[in-house]
């Protein structure tokens, strides 16, 4: 049995690995438009690739994909977090999992995790077809042919796209696969980037740009997304900014028409609390100016930003009345900013992808091509930040690859 790979991202090595495991006679042709394998596996996580996560609950699991979690349900049962892991430190590279779950390799170092495959494919029937892109795929008979660009046809009884979506292009991931799929007969839904960073028309962001909060609450009428922030440059970014780049990855905003959202800066205190806590201060210190009471409560810069925004410059805190002093706690509990567009060449995952109601979830098979199999970011799924995307293209790769190598 030949078995043709198109794509040697997450999802591909996962996919030859289960190959091997499953049916170790048959013939694998790994092809890749790169010079080496994994290259955004090695890049993830800050090159550190956060391999997975530290959740073990799949359901719990399950509710971290914005798209196609429940399309996940069979492949994640099958290869959940915890054997993901078990897997990995069995080949070699021992994990370590952090305070905020994401798990990565002791060694921080993504090139730990493809080279467990490298060496596999070495000890295997693996052919591995590097600087090779595919620009042809035809359903021949019972089998396929590959046209590869710059060389003969292949000649294959079975495919798995694992091509990925069209985010961090410069990694070869151009969207090249959704092309193939099409060819065949399968849709491919809207696509957009997710897990993106937010550019807005407040420009005061550039002035606190590196100050970061551990915990905050992002909403837009029905999206809601919680986790630490950071403000930059050209506006916020962060673990909280990326989901909810991920749930809005559909909505349409710019210049002309902003998306307004709301950040709750303390969102583990109501504003009666945080009232009273900022009273404390400013009854203690009558004298002092506004500026510096507010400067206990956020870091100075922010409280410049605050007191120049309600007018409290200059006031101290034995003038500021009840209305300025909820005014205040409004801003910490309601700041609001204007999204105008995504950071460009930032978004680290594509949302949609091949439709999902064209593809047997317990297989990864096409339900339009016999033969034809799918994995990762081509498909229309999409998880938040900490090791969900790459679980997910382990899971579904994994079983892409038992399901055709069977």
């Amino acid at each position: 049995m030949k078995i043709a790979i198109v794509g040697g991202g997450a999802a591909g090595l996962m996919a030859a690995a289960a190959i091997i495991e499953t049916n170790p006679e048959a013939e694998i042709f790994l092809i890749d438009k790169n010079e080496g394998l994994g290259k955004k596996v090695i890049i993830s996580g800050g090159g550190r690739c956060n391999v997975t996560t530290g959740i073990q609950d799949v359901k719990t699991v399950l509710t971290k994909y914005p798209r196609g979690g429940k399309f996940l349900n069979s492949a994640m049962h099958k290869f959940p977090p915890k054997e993901a892991y078990e897997w990995f430190e069995s080949h070699g590279v021992p994990l370590k999992i952090e305070k905020d779950l994401r798990v990565f390799p002791i060694s921080n170092d993504g090139h730990d995790i493809v080279r467990i495959f490298e060496e596999l494919f070495r000890r295997s029937r693996v052919v591995l077809l590097m600087r090779t892109q595919v620009v042809g795929l035809e359903k021949h008979g019972d089998g396929f042919k590959l046209k590869l660009k710059g060389s003969d046809d292949l000649a294959i009884d079975k495919v798995i796209l694992t091509t990925g979506g069209q985010a961090y292009r410069q990694t070869g991931s151009t969207g090249d696969g959704y092309a193939l799929a099409a060819s065949l007969g399968h849709t491919i839904t809207e696509l957009a980037p997710s897990l993106s960073a937010l550019l807005t028309q407040e420009t005061w962001t550039a002035e606190i740009s590196g100050l970061s909060f551990p915990n905050v609450k992002t909403s837009a009428g029905q999206f809601q997304a919680s986790g630490p922030m950071l403000f930059t440059h050209k506006g916020v970014s962060g673990p909280a900014v990326f989901a909810f780049s991920s749930l809005v990855a559909f909505e349409k905003f710019d210049n002309q028409n902003p998306l307004e959202i709301t950040i709750d800066l303390f969102p583990d205190k109501t504003a009666a609390e945080l009232t009273r806590f900022i009273e404390s201060f400013k009854r203690s210190n009558p004298k002092k100016s506004w500026l510096n009471i507010l400067s206990q409560v956020v870091p100075k810069s922010l409280a410049e930003i605050v007191c120049r925004h309600l007018g409290l410059s200059a006031k101290n805190a034995g003038d500021v009345n009840k209305q300025d002093l909820a005014a205040s706690v409004d801003w910490f509990k309601k700041m609001t900013i204007h999204v105008v567009s995504r950071s460009a060449g930032d978004e680290f995952v594509t949302a949609g992808g091949v439709n999902l109601k064209e593809v047997d979830p317990s297989t990864m098979q096409s339900k339009i091509c016999s033969g034809l199999y799918f994995a990762g970011e081509i498909l229309d799924i999409d998880g938040f930040t900490g090791g969900f995307n790459l679980q997910a293209s382990w899971a579904a790769g994994r079983l892409a690859g038992a399901s055709a190598a069977a």
